[in-house]
């Protein structure tokens, strides 16, 4: 079976063509790359680079912009902050699990980091244990901590709570670093605010949320008893925190349905303003399809408000 690194190559390959993929390894360079006096080499201008770093000598002997890169003063770590609860086993928006979702964006942006000799940590967990695992550099070890998230999310695991590992990594993480959070739709309340304006205040943060799935089908897609269980044609689903049946049928009537749209609007728009007030860039995605745009989109809308 392919390793979850070769996977997520594998999609960063059908998601992106080579121009956006390299217009996301530049965004990422542009906002995260060391800088110093040390001349490297000279690579093709792509959105997000910065103008001042062009060569205009070289680039009108080329015929297309070129940029001047250089040696790093100092390799970045890059730490990885993500739920392994039994909350991200559930469904994404897309349907797809949560955790396939998760590991695709933290293979991605991990990726990237290894790609520009960023060294890549992990600090993952549950309610029950949060784990770490040290910063290093190489293929070999992201793939072990993609491996890590893929095996401690199940069913089987403790209830989600991304504050948790929010609290260790404030804790026991020194020195600055750039912490890439993925959870899903988290609730706002004054206690995590105060935590992440503590952690922005050492680190610089970006944030990944993955939808929830929605509380009914989509339109047109009719539940049918003894459908597969995986689908959307299932006959009822179940609530991961605590096995609480969740029927369908109640969820179609227009005023449950304006409700809980209303409930989950005003949940997200806390939540965004949470973590605006904390200085913390966020994404949002529905599915793995959405991951590589959705990254690019974070790290520009990150280089921008920086």
């Amino acid at each position: 079976m392919a390793g979850l690194l070769q996977r997520v190559k594998s999609k960063m390959a059908i998601f992106a063509h080579r121009k956006a993929r390299g217009m996301l390894d530049g965004e990422y360079g542009s906002v995260f790359r060391g800088r110093s006096l040390d001349f490297d080499d000279l690579r093709a201008y792509v959105p997000g680079d910065e103008v001042r770093d062009i060569d205009w000598k070289a680039s009108a002997r080329h015929g297309s912009p070129l940029i001047r890169r250089y040696v790093a003063v100092r390799r970045q770590t890059v730490l990885l902050v993500t739920d392994t609860g039994r909350n991200m086993a559930a469904e994404a928006l897309s349907g797809e699990v949560k955790k396939d979702i998760a590991v695709l964006a933290l293979g991605v942006l991990g990726y990237l980091a290894h790609r520009h000799g960023d060294l890549v940590g992990l600090v993952y967990g549950d309610t029950a244990v949060t784990r770490s695992l040290p910063a290093k550099g190489g293929e070999a070890h992201l793939e072990r901590l993609l491996g890590h998230v893929d095996s401690h999310t199940n069913l089987k695991a403790a209830p989600s709570r991304i504050q948790d590992q929010l609290e260790y990594t404030a804790r026991n993480v020194k020195g600055r670093h750039l912490l890439f959070v993925v959870a899903d739709e988290i609730a706002a309340d004054a206690a995590t605010g105060q935590l992440l304006r503590r952690l922005r205040a050492q680190h610089e943060i970006l944030w990944l949320t993955i939808r929830d799935a929605g509380l009914a089908p989509p339109p047109g897609a009719e539940r049918t008893p003894g459908a597969d269980t995986n689908s959307h044609a299932a006959a009822d689903s179940y609530s991961v925190a605590d096995s609480a049946l969740l029927a369908w049928q109640p969820a179609m009537s227009a005023e449950v349905n304006a409700a809980y749209m209303t409930a989950m609007e005003e949940r997200d728009a806390a939540r965004r303003a949470m973590l605006q007030g904390a200085g913390i860039t966020e994404g949002e995605v529905a599915g793995s399809a959405d991951v590589i745009t959705g990254l690019f989109a974070l790290l520009e809308r990150h280089r921008r408000a920086g």
